[in-house]
């Protein structure tokens, strides 16, 4: 990513300088992240010299292999064990597609003629339930008007983070009313405040869930009450990790200044666990995900007593791996 933007920074500014061209469609390799390349148009170098000043970027497209996506979208490879990926790359496969899905304005299903209109009809319901807001075209041979692709202006770098159904169903989800229905998708928020139990959570995020398609939020484990955790799915892979730790743990006076803030801490402040909570969004297809079911796993995760003995449930069995290495 660093050469690819390097090469950005210069060879796009030289084009832009002869002022020959109105416009530059660039192809990226299949496994680059989509958002790397984005931010380079808004990168400023030690120099104080930014892409933005000569060129804006109009349009992130992604061309999807209709015909494998359902076979890949649920493989458990990793890009290295296909050759294609970088020095010491550690993505899935899945990662990769549901990057590229996710962070497009256009998305280009390809190969239709390939596949069945049962296999289709997936396709099109894995593609809504990562990405809502992108234009879908569904073409053979990549056959497109260069209209629905060029000069579009519908990239804008603010938007884009908030464009996968994750985040508008996780940070939004009492406002946004489903739009993915037609395409048979649903999706859910779980809210808990009660600790998981980190054996049982732990087991829960190694079983198969059916008819899951993404998944993605915050949750917290009674052996780590300090940390927030993060669990992210696609596909076959389930990750999770320590991404930070919960306000309710860091003192009052280190705490950010402003209404923003404040407004944020009254939204999910509670009396006994304060910032701590289980919010995650489950999204999947709506014939095979049992929104009933996955709830009650949920449920019997959680340790409903913890309050009355919390220094008991911190020394819970904890089969995670750690989630903070103290550099030596």
């Amino acid at each position: 990513c660093c050469t690819l933007r390097e090469d950005l920074l210069v060879q796009v500014r030289e084009l832009a300088t002869e002022g020959k061209f109105d416009y530059l469609l660039i192809e990226s390799t299949g496994i680059s992240e989509p958002l790397p390349v984005a931010t380079t148009f808004d990168f400023r170098d030690e120099n104080g010299i930014s892409l933005s000043d000569v060129a804006k970027l109009d349009t992130m497209v992604t061309v999807v292999d209709a015909a494998n996506l359902i076979k890949n979208y649920s493989s458990i490879d990793f890009l290295k064990d296909r050759g294609e990926s970088l020095e010491d790359d550690e993505r899935t496969l899945v990662d990769l597609i549901v990057e590229q899905i996710e962070f497009a304005n256009v998305i280009l299903l390809n190969k239709i003629d390939l596949i069945s209109s049962k296999e289709l009809k997936t396709v099109k319901a894995i593609i809504s339930g990562l990405n809502t807001e992108a234009n879908v075209f569904e073409c053979s041979h990549s056959h497109i008007s260069l209209n629905e692709i060029v000069g579009t202006g519908l990239f804008d770098l603010e938007q884009a983070h908030t464009h996968p159904l994750w985040a508008k169903e996780l940070y939004n989800f009492k406002d946004h009313i489903p739009e993915t229905e037609e395409y048979g998708i649903s999706n859910f928020v779980y809210l808990a405040r009660d600790p998981f139990d980190p054996s049982k959570i732990y087991d829960f995020f190694n079983q198969e869930w059916p008819g899951v398609i993404r998944s993605k939020g915050f949750f917290w484990i009674s052996s780590r009450p300090e940390f927030i955790g993060e669990v992210s799915q696609a596909g076959a892979f389930v990750r999770h990790q320590g991404i930070g730790r919960w306000w309710a743990t860091v003192p009052r006076e280190r705490w950010p200044e402003g209404p923003d803030f404040k407004g944020l801490m009254n939204k999910y402040w509670n009396k006994d666990f304060g910032d701590r909570r289980q919010e995650i969004v489950f999204i999947g297809l709506k014939s095979e995900m049992n929104e009933k079911k996955i709830r009650e796993k949920l449920d019997a995760c959680l340790i409903k007593n913890y309050l009355d003995n919390p220094t008991k449930y911190n020394k819970s069995l904890d089969p995670f791996p750690a989630w903070f290495q103290k550099v030596a």
